[in-house]
């Protein structure tokens, strides 16, 4: 055979051309078939997960049964609400020697300490400079600091109208040292459940009185929402009341032509009040430890009217997890003697003050009290 005849049978193999009709596509539907198996298997284990998971979180008990509250949209922070950061300049006294001093240290190192322990939240200065004490477990004390001496004036097991007092909070006095006004914040919580407190919205607290020489007790408002922080007018014709849960102050007189009635002293306020306190300008302090963000998003008043999302929460999470998602935005307000806003002192994201409870003006200073923090805060007025 030829050199030539050899080439022409050697011809080059022609590639193959791949058409619809060949095997990739087999292949193709192979592949589209296990990913459907794969899918379908895979949604049909999640389902068989996932329902009994939401059974098993239905059947969980809720410790809390909240009722729909419904809110105003939360002020702008403009103008005098302008955030700042003016609370960073706080100056930490006794650093990592006061637990949560909220209005004097606190005994015990853990909140199961403190139904044994107590733990005072509001104090007092009397006329004869004893020292009138609220301590959420235990009651009212007089504390005589100069002889070591403390006397129980009324016990949190004593019934008033029938109902315990679970969550004692603070107290204003009168000059005369004779009538003490005090809030009970609950006959429910206690406080350290003071964040199912808030979110539950339960409306069975109460502002009292106490008369120290008869040792009667009257209940004068009931059925408010976390009563807080109280404060009793320069005149002493009325006491204000922060009623936390709901973001306002309420105002009771005790004398006047107005005597025993009540009213709305402020309301729609840019956080939930905790303390208030008289300002040297003739107004009131009053401190807020979580704000209702404008613009931003506020998740208490996203919650307000979605209790059953509020009762799942707590299915699933502690009031310390809780937490967590909270903002550290701490903010002091001053407010006029007729509640308008005069000024707003801030720490948007609590790098110098922390969960802030109270502010006490003193000699120019802003003293800060908190009930988380380990130290207690003081800041010159002259420095904002």
């Amino acid at each position: 055979m030829s050199e030539a005849d050899g080439l022409r049978q050697r011809r080059p193999l022609r590639p193959q051309v791949v058409t619809d009709d060949g095997q990739i596509p087999e292949t193709k539907d192979r592949s589209s078939f296990s990913g459907r198996v794969f899918r379908v298997t895979f949604l049909m284990l999640a389902v068989s997960l996932t329902i009994p998971l939401l059974g098993a979180v239905m059947l969980l008990d809720s410790p809390i049964d909240p009722q729909p509250l419904s809110f105003k949209e939360p002020p702008c922070l403009l103008g005098v609400l302008q955030p700042n950061t003016k609370l960073r300049q706080v100056e930490r006294l006794f650093e990592n020697q006061l637990i949560g001093p909220e209005s004097i240290a606190s005994i015990g190192e853990t909140r199961d300490d403190e139904p044994t322990c107590g733990r005072p939240l509001g104090i007092r200065v009397g006329p004869n400079g004893t020292l009138f004490v609220a301590d959420a477990y235990k009651g009212l004390f007089e504390v005589n600091p100069w002889k070591r001496e403390v006397k129980l004036l009324l016990s949190s097991d004593t019934p008033i109208e029938g109902r315990k007092m679970s969550f004692v909070n603070d107290l204003t006095i009168t000059r005369d040292g004779r009538k003490i006004y005090f809030t009970d914040s609950s006959s429910k919580w206690q406080r350290r459940d003071y964040l199912l407190l808030v979110m539950e919205g339960t409306d069975d607290g109460r502002l009292l009185e106490y008369d120290t020489e008869t040792k009667e007790v009257k209940v004068l408002l009931d059925q408010l929402r976390f009563p807080n922080g109280v404060q009793l007018s320069p005149a002493e014709d009325f006491i204000l009341v922060a009623e936390t849960t709901m973001a306002r102050i309420r105002r009771f007189y005790v004398s006047g032509l107005m005597k025993g009635g009540s009213d709305l002293f402020v309301e729609n306020l840019p956080g939930f009040p905790d303390n208030i306190r008289p300002s040297s300008s003739g107004g009131y302090w009053v401190c807020m430890a979580t704000i209702r963000s404008n613009p931003g998003f506020s998740m208490l008043d996203f919650l307000s009217e979605r209790p059953s999302i509020k009762r799942m929460i707590f299915k699933l999470f502690s009031q310390e997890m809780v937490m967590k998602f909270l903002p550290w935005y701490s903010l002091v307000l001053e407010l006029s003697d007729s509640g308008a806003f005069w000024r707003s002192l801030h720490d948007p994201d609590g790098q110098a003050a922390i969960y802030v409870s109270e502010v006490h003006e003193h000699d120019g200073h802003l003293y800060l009290g908190s009930f988380k923090a380990p130290f207690l805060g003081r800041l010159s007025l002259q420095s904002v």
